[in-house]
């Protein structure tokens, strides 16, 4: 019955993966603020010394599709960073870490949609898809928190 995630409703599969992203920030010695209203797309804040902070949007999926941000709450910035949590049955979560400066470059997998003149309002995406799961592998929790900050006993 572990790790059987279709049993969670979509609400109760984002909370775990929020909960989730953020025990991986304090395993990583840093510092995790809850944001009391989540209005303005950050999830959290993840402080790492006095002066440096990050703004955390987590996104969670069960299935390899399209996920995306609106881009009025997730505008690109330096501090500014998507936690992707992949869930399938039988398995732990697949994290992913990205900041939100890599859209700058939208190629297949990273999307940059403004949908001038359409209902839907303008969003940063990802095409999921098993064929593109290996360009995400950079931004695997791990390796990419390394990266971003500066912790190379994770490389």
């Amino acid at each position: 019955m572990q790790h059987d995630w279709s049993r969670l409703n979509h609400l109760q599969i984002g909370r775990y993966a929020e909960y989730f992203t953020k025990m991986q920030f304090v395993l990583l010695g840093l510092d995790v603020y809850s944001a009391e209203v989540d209005d303005r797309g950050i999830d959290f804040v993840v402080r790492q010394e006095p002066d440096r902070y990050w703004d955390v949007q987590v996104k969670s999926v069960r299935k390899l599709n399209y996920v995306f941000v609106r881009k009025d709450v997730f505008r690109l910035r330096p501090n500014l960073l998507l936690a992707l949590t992949l869930f399938e049955d039988g398995g732990e979560p697949d994290q992913y870490l990205i900041p939100a400066s890599r859209w700058a470059e939208p190629d297949g997998l990273f999307v940059d949609r403004n949908y001038e003149g359409k209902v839907s309002k303008p969003e940063y995406g990802l095409n999921l898809s098993r064929t593109r799961l290996e360009q995400l592998e950079p931004f695997r929790f791990e390796r990419a928190a390394a990266n971003i900050f500066g912790l190379s006993d994770l490389a």
